[in-house]
């Protein structure tokens, strides 16, 4: 068989995410703005010998490699799309730089959460005008993260058979979920809420004199981040064991499928990238068809993006 008429047969396994070059160039430039504030922060504290600057310093540091982990995994699933060792692409790089970096992000929460309980045992002199003023400097350049990294209302490409099927769009918002730009963008809230947080404290113990509400705001702190966390951990990992992404989109596919005395008698639904699915079937019938025919069947259903179909004859 000639290669051109081989290559009618073949397809493609790139399954990123819609939006995947814009939010790698997103995640770039809050790289070099939470970089740029770091290396201020820790040149300032160490000339102007203030603890406050450079352990704020430090702790972007945290941030900057979690969003550096962000930006590597888009640009190694870009570039190794099409390589032919990746059995389904390369869209699962963004969950596992995700997942990693939902790691860091609960370290980050203990380390705060061990701080405050230190801080509280033992309490610190704080210079309070100084550490009021870095917590504000560096809420600014996390607000402007935030807003760089926000989750656009998002523009589904799905085949044109698929419109009517808003509903299901809308239910299934997480599968189009790109948790590479959601790890980075919960990385860069953490830490504007830890400098809101760090402003109320340190603003109130300074009023009224409380120096232990400062620990307690960073417990508080602690333990929001490590459920932001845990959320991420979750949605991440859900994708990374090929846990069943959608009932009701399993459920479309075997109603589809089950027509003229047809019965599914195997189904794997699973997750190879933002907005795209993979699924194997097989079928068992007395009037077998082609699977072609049965593929075609299932092309409405626009976010399936690899279908492999099985078709047994029942005597």
């Amino acid at each position: 068989m000639h290669t051109e008429t081989l290559e009618r047969w073949q397809h493609e396994h790139v399954f990123l995410g819609a939006q995947h070059a814009r939010n790698e160039r997103k995640t770039w430039a809050v790289i070099a703005l939470t970089t740029a504030m770091m290396i201020a922060e820790i040149v300032g504290g160490t000339l102007f010998g203030s603890l406050a600057l450079v352990a704020d310093g430090l702790h972007m540091s945290t941030h900057a490699g979690a969003l550096l982990i962000a930006a590597l995994a888009y640009s190694f699933a870009r570039h190794h799309a099409r390589d032919p060792r990746f059995a389904f692409g390369t869209g699962k790089v963004g969950d596992l730089g995700a997942f990693t970096s939902a790691v860091v992000l609960a370290m980050i929460a203990l380390l705060i959460g061990y701080e405050a309980v230190e801080r509280l045992i033992s309490p610190v002199p704080i210079a309070f005008p100084e550490a009021i003023g870095v917590a504000c400097i560096g809420l600014v350049v996390n607000l402007a993260s935030v807003w760089l990294l926000r989750e656009e209302p998002h523009h589904h490409h799905h085949h044109p058979a698929d419109s009517g099927d808003d509903d299901h769009d809308h239910d299934h918002h997480d599968h189009h979920r790109d948790h590479n730009l959601r790890a980075a963008y919960v990385h860069v809230l953490a830490d504007a809420a830890t400098s809101v947080m760090a402003i109320a404290g340190l603003s109130v113990a300074w009023l009224l004199g409380w120096i232990w509400i400062d620990a307690v705001v960073g417990m508080i702190g602690a333990a929001v981040i490590a459920n932001w966390s845990y959320g991420l951990l979750r949605s991440a990992g859900r994708v990374l064991l090929d846990i069943l992404p959608d009932p009701k989109l399993a459920g479309r596919i075997r109603e589809t499928l089950e027509q003229d005395g047809a019965r599914v008698t195997d189904l794997h639904l699973w997750r190879v990238g933002p907005g795209h699915f993979g699924v194997i079937v097989a079928l068992v019938t007395h009037t077998p068809e082609a699977p072609a025919a049965y593929k075609a069947r299932l092309a409405g259903i626009g976010a399936l993006a690899h279908v492999t179909v099985e078709v047994e004859a029942c005597h």
